[in-house]
């Protein structure tokens, strides 16, 4: 990657670690399929935050919800029989989920019930959801990634409206993975995993796509995953193969990476804090929360 300017690198740092009564070092599904069969103690993802300044996070492996407190202390809000990736709230009391197992799953983080929200398309099952944002009139994005990649470019990007509405935007992606929108809301980027890039997504006034391109090329053994935008429009990109959070401007140029400890997984990110100006990270492979406090605030979240 030839850059003129480079980029200013800073180091995470440490927010939380999950506690080891939390931790199962045991084989499991998703570990022999996604982990040679490795044992997993826990692999966490999805971070989003709640009013009250709690920080929720997924543990794909062993269908877990955890809350994380602003102190940094651990409990547990659900445990099921899923495969938990993505989370955004659906309102104040309620989580949306994208299971890979199950499909769109949702929370009520105070009883800790799941139930299904979306599991099929027409009778067929998706091939295993990954990641979702809503946009400012409640329409939710949301990627179908499955085990697709180079070898099988079929990976899917719906738009599900407050109607009820289920469109098919793309099914020709090599590994969907995350999704942010533009703060304009006129732009989707994507996450393309297996690609090791990010694709820039014009949304058309009449609810199409048109002239997708690739905005950002990454490098290493696993590409971009969690995305997020801040105030100033710049994308930020967990690339897990790295270690990193790419932090680009209008122009795809990376201004800033943020750098995990060896051997991080930097797997999603979201802003949280006093005016959301922290930024958190999930450290997949070591269980672990990291932060580091940004120049601009993230975008606020919508809901439905």
């Amino acid at each position: 990657m030839f850059l003129i300017q480079p980029p200013h690198v800073r180091e995470l740092n440490l927010f939380s670690a999950m506690p080891g009564h939390f931790r199962r070092p045991e084989r499991s599904a998703w570990a022999d399929a996604n982990r040679g069969g490795a044992p997993t103690d826990s692999f966490l993802e999805g971070p989003v935050f709640d009013d009250a300044g709690n920080l929720y996070v997924t543990d794909i492996p062993w269908g877990r919800i955890f809350r994380i407190d602003p102190q940094g202390g651990w409990s547990l809000v659900a445990e099921y029989d899923g495969e938990p990736n993505g989370m955004k709230f659906l309102d104040a009391a309620t989580l949306l989920i994208t299971d890979y197992k199950n499909g769109l799953m949702q929370l009520d983080v105070e009883s800790g019930r799941v139930t299904p929200f979306l599991a099929r398309r027409n009778s067929e099952r998706f091939k295993g959801v990954n990641d979702l944002v809503f946009d400012a009139s409640g329409n939710l994005y949301f990627t179908d990634q499955g085990q697709t990649g180079l070898h099988d470019p079929t990976g899917r990007l719906y738009r599900l409206g407050r109607d009820g509405r289920l469109d098919l935007l793309l099914d020709n992606i090599p590994s969907p993975n995350g999704v942010a929108l533009s703060p304009d809301e006129k732009v989707l980027y994507l996450a393309v995993t297996r690609g090791n890039c990010v694709w820039r997504i014009p949304l058309l006034p009449d609810g199409s796509v048109a002239k997708v391109g690739q905005f950002f090329t990454s490098y290493g053994p696993s590409g971009p995953d969690g995305l997020a935008v801040d105030a100033q429009g710049r994308l930020l990109i967990a690339n897990p193969g790295l270690g990193y959070v790419w932090v680009l401007n209008g122009r795809a140029e990376p201004v800033e990476v943020l750098r995990g400890p060896p051997g991080a997984s930097i797997t999603n990110l979201a802003f949280g804090g006093p005016e959301r100006r922290t930024l958190f990270v999930t450290d997949s492979t070591h269980g672990h929360v990291l932060c580091a406090g940004m120049e601009a605030s993230g975008l606020p979240l919508a809901r439905r």
